[in-house]
């Protein structure tokens, strides 16, 4: 958890990413290995901002880009779910350029259930009084199309850093919480997750901040 005058001084970069945007809505994007934080952060930064001013900010997960279980099944991956090539990444960038240019409606979007580890279509909305979408996932600062439009389209892309050791801990415990066994639990963290991780691992350098 990020302590509170350290999460003071992120809402208050975040806010100033609207002062060159003349009114214009924002995307902020918080990009991370697997089991590093990103959602926590985002979801606390989301909410300070919107303590200093109600509806001003948004969360906006990768996570409900993931492909359906029956299209992983059909593609052979889904035994390496979280894989860069398991999310509709076109589709994500898209609705990515949708919030930074469209604010004369809602704009809904997709969000993730890890109970029945699917996502959830149209289960977030993003009003046109939203000033801040706060995005995070694994892959944002990623080299390769279309994730490399991403920074692009950002005002900016954060990256959240955490010592190995405590994000496999983490992951363990995220899996065993949802059904996995102990030992599933930590060979899909130490097989799965840490391939995906060296290549989240190795775009760190292009990130306007790190956490």
């Amino acid at each position: 958890m990020t302590d509170p005058p350290a999460l003071d001084s992120l809402a208050r970069r975040a806010l100033g990413l609207l002062e060159p945007s003349h009114g214009a809505r924002v995307v902020l994007g918080i990009a991370g290995s697997p089991g590093a934080g990103k959602t926590t952060l985002a979801r606390t930064l989301v909410a300070r901002l919107n303590d200093t001013a109600p509806g001003t900010a948004v969360h906006l997960p990768m996570d409900g880009f993931h492909l359906a279980n029956a299209t992983l099944d059909r593609l052979g991956r889904h035994d390496r779910k979280g894989a860069i090539d398991t999310f509709d990444a076109h589709g994500f960038v898209a609705l990515l350029r949708r919030l930074a240019t469209e604010r004369e409606h809602t704009v809904f979007a997709p969000s993730f259930d890890r109970a029945v580890d699917e996502g959830v279509t149209g289960a977030i909305a993003i009003d046109p009084s939203v000033r801040i979408v706060v995005t995070e996932g694994n892959y944002l600062l990623v080299d390769r199309h279309p994730w490399s439009e991403i920074p692009r389209i950002a005002a900016e892309v954060w990256f959240c850093d955490t010592p190995s050791p405590e994000r496999m801990r983490r992951l363990v415990d995220r899996h065993e919480r949802h059904g996995r066994s102990p030992h599933d639990a930590r060979l899909w963290a130490e097989t799965v997750d840490a391939a995906n991780a060296l290549i989240v691992e190795r775009s760190a350098a292009r990130a306007a901040l790190r956490v």
